[in-house]
């Protein structure tokens, strides 16, 4: 991401375990036989474990997939394979990855395997943690109730998040699922003070130097960490990325006993880079092309999103839509293993009202008389039936006129123009770009002034005064 000189992220080209010129006395599993891209196949006399990290003498890191027959192995290389050769030796590092863990690791940027990407020291490698933990026990696990309070009107009242839950953010290119995941981790990590883990899968260089940039402006890198798998770096780093992130956030929930923010941008290229991975290994493609694999992989990463009694981890993942299509495998698989589902519409973005959020379609299963109460949960039924009445009657409108509409039907569309206008919202994280002030509003206030839209407190205020706003009061 940019050279160190140039003030911006840079990549380490070793994962720090062995320098040239040191004494090696790791144990050779092997030599390669081949390369094919990204892929090497390992002629070794004792088959290395599945998963097993191994190492070349210039710190090319490869990981084991497949056993092709009693001595040959196949492996995915984690760093470029330009370096790779036949007849190259290969070392074991006596297990799967690890990465180094250390309360140190609050506020710094990192890469798949801990090394700094910021330009700072390296970490203290005296205690590391395998990627690839199991998940917590099911006895040990806690199941929350509780609303993670945002400050982002139309979650807080349409889907509410629940605190150590699982959210996704749906929708197509451009719909701005990183904007308002970006704005959702600077309001939690300020509203709740816990820390936060981002797992950047397939990141944008640029998208990546900007968030680093912005929450450094912020305040808020000293209880963050940052893994980023760049979008071109191997399909075996943008696979693992997600990973070492977890492990991080897990390090922090056990050890530390924090309430862990955890957010993924974006969950489709972790599937992306495990069909690249699979069509590598020569797998036969199933639904749609998807590897075959696609539901294991994905609750591979889900299960481990888990708050226990010693601390809670909230996840927030982004996920591509492809073609706006939600039926897709991919969105499919995801969807089944989340707590809230929002889903951004490209119709709302082209009507001007941001966060595009549909509230038709989203939904959270915390929405319920007994979790919610009984006001939180009324008035946001009132306000999915007045925009979904609103739905209903577009088409008659644009043909006839408001004109033409039963008194009753008229004030249902004039409310939820108005409902549909308040529930937009300036961001902190795009203030710098629209000039308005970023706000957040509290929840009690976005019940009161929905509730008063409803019962016509402001049939007389015109819809531009609900446009890109907090509180009506305010």
């Amino acid at each position: 991401m940019g050279s160190a000189r140039e003030g911006g992220l840079h990549k380490s080209c070793t994962p720090g375990w062995y320098e040239e010129g040191m004494a090696d006395t790791r144990e050779a599993v092997g030599e390669i036989c081949a390369v094919n891209g990204d892929v090497v196949d390992i002629a070794c006399p004792r088959l290395p474990p599945i998963r097993q990290a191994l190492q070349t003498d210039g710190g090319i890191m490869l990981e084991v997939h497949q056993h092709l027959n009693p001595k040959r192995a196949r492996a995915i290389a984690l760093h470029p394979a330009a370096g790779l050769r036949r007849g190259q030796t290969l070392y074991d590092t006596g297990g799967p990855l690890r990465v180094p863990v250390d309360p140190s690791l609050l506020g710094r940027v990192v890469d798949l395997f801990g090394n700094p990407l910021d330009g700072g020291a390296p970490l203290d490698a005296a205690v590391t943690r395998s990627i690839y933990a199991s998940p917590v026990a099911l006895t040990q696990t806690r199941q929350s109730t509780e609303i993670l309070e945002t400050g982002i009107k139309a979650v807080d009242l349409l889907c509410p998040f629940a605190r150590g839950g699982k959210t996704g953010l749906f929708g197509g290119a451009g719909v701005g699922k990183t904007v308002l995941m970006n704005e959702f981790m600077s309001s939690v990590v300020t509203m709740h003070a816990g820390v936060s883990v981002f797992a950047g899968v397939g990141e944008r260089i640029r998208e990546g130097h900007e968030l680093w940039r912005s929450m450094t402006v912020a305040g808020l890198m000293p209880t963050t960490i940052m893994v980023y798998g760049q979008m071109d770096e191997s399909p075996g780093v943008r696979f693992r990325v997600a990973f070492t992130a977890l492990t991080y956030a897990e390090y922090l929930r056990d050890t530390l006993g924090k309430e862990v923010l955890f957010l993924v941008d974006n969950m489709f290229r972790f599937v992306q880079a495990g069909s690249e991975i699979s069509g590598l290994l020569g797998r036969m493609p199933a639904t749609v092309g998807y590897q075959p694999t696609l539901q294991s992989e994905v609750a591979e990463v889900e299960e481990r999103i888990l708050s226990t009694a010693s601390g809670a981890i909230t996840s927030v993942q982004t996920v591509y839509v492809p073609a706006d299509d939600i039926t897709d495998p991919a969105v499919e698989a995801l969807l089944g293993h989340l707590d809230t589902v929002v889903i951004l519409s490209r119709a709302q973005a082209a009507e001007g009202i941001y966060p595009a959020i549909d509230p038709l379609a989203s939904s959270s299963r915390l929405m319920d008389r007994r979790t919610l109460g009984e006001r939180h949960y009324t008035i946001a039924q009132d306000v999915r039936s007045h925009l979904a009445r609103y739905r209903e009657l577009r088409d008659i409108i644009s043909m006839l006129g408001m004109e033409e509409l039963a008194e009753a039907d008229r004030k249902i569309v004039e409310r939820a123009r108005k409902l549909q206008r308040y529930l937009t919202q300036p961001f902190n994280v795009t203030a710098h770009l629209t000039g308005i002030k970023g706000v957040s509003v509290k929840f009690d206030d976005t019940l009161r002034d929905c509730e008063e839209i409803i019962a016509g407190a402001y049939d007389k205020t015109a819809e531009s005064e609900c446009y890109m706003r907090g509180s009506l009061r305010a």
